[in-house]
């Protein structure tokens, strides 16, 4: 089972949005800790426009065997027929803190 953190990147139209995906990850053990973001401003293109939207961004820490789980209550959850959920490597960090996210998201 593969336990390297990693930082999963998810954008929500709302903080309130942010927050119900967040408590829920972190309820469920999927995340040790989703932190949120507001006051980002987000430049894209959609259906052949650029858009400009305030979104929030949760930064999200957890493990990569909980990554298929965590998208899939993302997805389940999410106001956006295609949501951002990025996940990023941890290639350093605290070990304490690592350890930390390792044993929050233990099941």
């Amino acid at each position: 089972m593969e336990r390297s953190v990693i930082v999963v990147l998810v954008t929500t139209s709302t903080q309130e949005e942010a927050e119900k995906i967040g408590r829920m990850l972190v309820e469920a053990k999927l995340a040790a800790c989703a932190n949120v973001v507001s006051g980002v401003r987000s430049i894209f293109r959609w259906d052949n426009d650029i858009g400009v939207e305030q979104e929030c961004l949760m930064i999200i820490k957890t493990t990569q065997n909980h990554f298929a789980e965590l998208e899939s209550v993302v997805r389940q959850q999410h106001s956006y027929s295609v949501p951002e959920i990025v996940a990023l490597p941890v290639v350093a960090g605290s070990e304490t803190y690592l350890n930390w996210v390792r044993n929050e998201t233990d099941k």
